[in-house]
């Protein structure tokens, strides 16, 4: 462990976020609305957008959430099937599941619920008397029925191919429940699986050793194209949802661990700082699993045989700050365009984005998808969507942090009530603070 706290893991990304935004909005002055900033030079013309922003930028950012993607699959698998290895009973298996769906849902639908009564109050879209003349083609969302059925892969292969996160955590549930029910058998695979988790999870710490370069290119390139007038003409709704992600993380998260569990929010804020500014960088729940679960182990006390399903499943079903968008999101536009909505409908939409935070995948973007479910269910007009998507990219990442914010919440629930949450790590404020720095130099003199 590093003893420089210039070294630390924190430090360092929001080191790099701020040079990234910095860098973003003076590229932006030099290209204003898209445009290019050309030097001439002896042999050829200089182009900064193509060296840069479409060059280094990108680059530089998708190849670091490419290498974030590579990760997940494999280590939700892993550590899914150790965690439920090491439950022997499956009642228990049973008994936590259900308390970390519960409360799941219960978050989700407390944060529509505010959201939608503070856009109410605030009413950001009125005045506005919009017409659907606009053309937004969204993507068709998927019924309720069709998530419950494509939880179960009919091909474990071709679910890890694809990413589907959902069929990747039942198989790996019923794997774990095979192995840990096989005997001697099960006992071998289990401790190939534990040594196999290792690995992963020292691949996770070099990966994150380059976090910082990935996240200045991912926000470089993210404030060169964003559109300020876009910004300008949504203010209102804009700091509506970022208000409403504010005070459910800050506010309804540590009410509930503290009426639930007696810890101290104070410190499990704290210690979320690092993995909350990640998640808004990568703007990616599926991404940011390494890292969260990194901190409910080693810096907030969750047994891992806890903390391995909670927080996996947690980034596949809890979606606390979609569903505060979309609350936002309906009230908005059915301001905009004149449509009165009923108190059944308020409920329909506080019952819908719930159950569709189920079928909601951890990656950026995906919560628009979603939202055309909503608006459909209430009879508002599809087309409104295309009003948000230019704030959208800043708010997702917002609501990403938000989210791993609530995986980890519950994690600490469950871990509590389980009897499988080691306190005194909680408690103390250096637990897990600094990553471990790779020292390759090392590691080749050692081999």
């Amino acid at each position: 462990m590093t003893k420089n706290n210039t070294n630390n893991l924190t430090s360092r990304i929001v080191i790099g976020m701020t040079l990234g935004i910095l860098v973003g909005f003076m590229l932006k002055l030099l290209m204003p609305e898209g445009s290019d900033f050309v030097v001439p030079l002896y042999f050829f013309d200089f182009s900064f957008r193509s060296f840069f922003v479409d060059g280094i930028f990108e680059i530089g950012g998708q190849i670091f959430i490419a290498s974030l993607k590579m990760l997940v699959v494999p280590l939700v698998f892993v550590s899914l099937v150790c965690g439920t290895c090491s439950l022997n009973d499956t009642a228990k298996l049973g008994r936590i599941g259900g308390k970390a769906i519960g409360l799941y849902l219960i978050t989700t639908a407390l944060a529509i619920t505010l959201a939608m009564s503070m856009a109410l109050l605030i009413s950001p879209g009125e005045g506005v008397n919009m017409t659907t003349e606009t053309n937004f083609a969204s993507k068709e969302a998927p019924s309720l029925a069709q998530v419950i059925i494509q939880m179960f892969p009919s091909n474990p292969f071709t679910a890890f191919a694809q990413g589907n996160m959902l069929q990747v955590i039942v198989f790996a549930l019923l794997f774990g429940i095979a192995t840990a029910l096989s005997g001697k058998a099960g006992e071998r695979i289990a401790s190939l699986f534990v040594d196999l988790n290792e690995v992963i999870m020292r691949l996770v710490t070099i990966l994150m050793n380059l976090a910082p370069y990935g996240v200045f290119c991912l926000l470089a390139k993210l404030f060169t194209d964003i559109s300020l007038a876009t910004i300008s003409n949504l203010i209102v709704y804009f700091m509506v949802v970022l208000g409403v992600l504010l005070i459910h993380a800050l506010v309804t998260y540590p009410v509930l661990l503290k009426l639930l569990t007696g810890l101290n929010p104070i410190s499990f804020l704290r210690k979320m700082r690092s993995t909350a500014i990640f998640a808004f960088s990568t703007a990616s729940s599926n991404a940011t699993i390494p890292i969260t679960l990194e901190t409910n182990t080693k810096k907030l006390g969750a047994d891992n045989s806890i903390a391995s399903f909670t927080v996996p499943l947690g980034a596949t079903i809890n979606m606390d700050g979609t569903a505060i968008m979309q609350g936002v999101a309906t009230v908005f536009i059915a301001q905009v365009f004149n449509v009165d909505l009923t108190i059944s409908d308020f409920l329909m939409v506080i019952l819908t984005a719930t159950l569709a935070s189920i079928g909601t995948a951890g990656v950026p973007g995906v919560g628009l998808i979603m939202l055309a479910m909503v608006l459909n269910q209430v009879g508002l007009p599809v087309e409104g969507i295309a009003l948000i998507i230019g704030v959208d990219r800043l708010l997702d990442m917002t609501r990403t942090a938000v989210n791993v914010t609530g995986d980890s919440m519950v994690t600490m629930v469950v871990a509590k009530t389980e009897g499988q949450l080691n306190e005194e790590m909680f408690n103390d404020k250096n637990a897990g603070q600094n990553i471990e720095e790779i020292d390759f130099h090392k590691m080749r003199e050692d081999s």
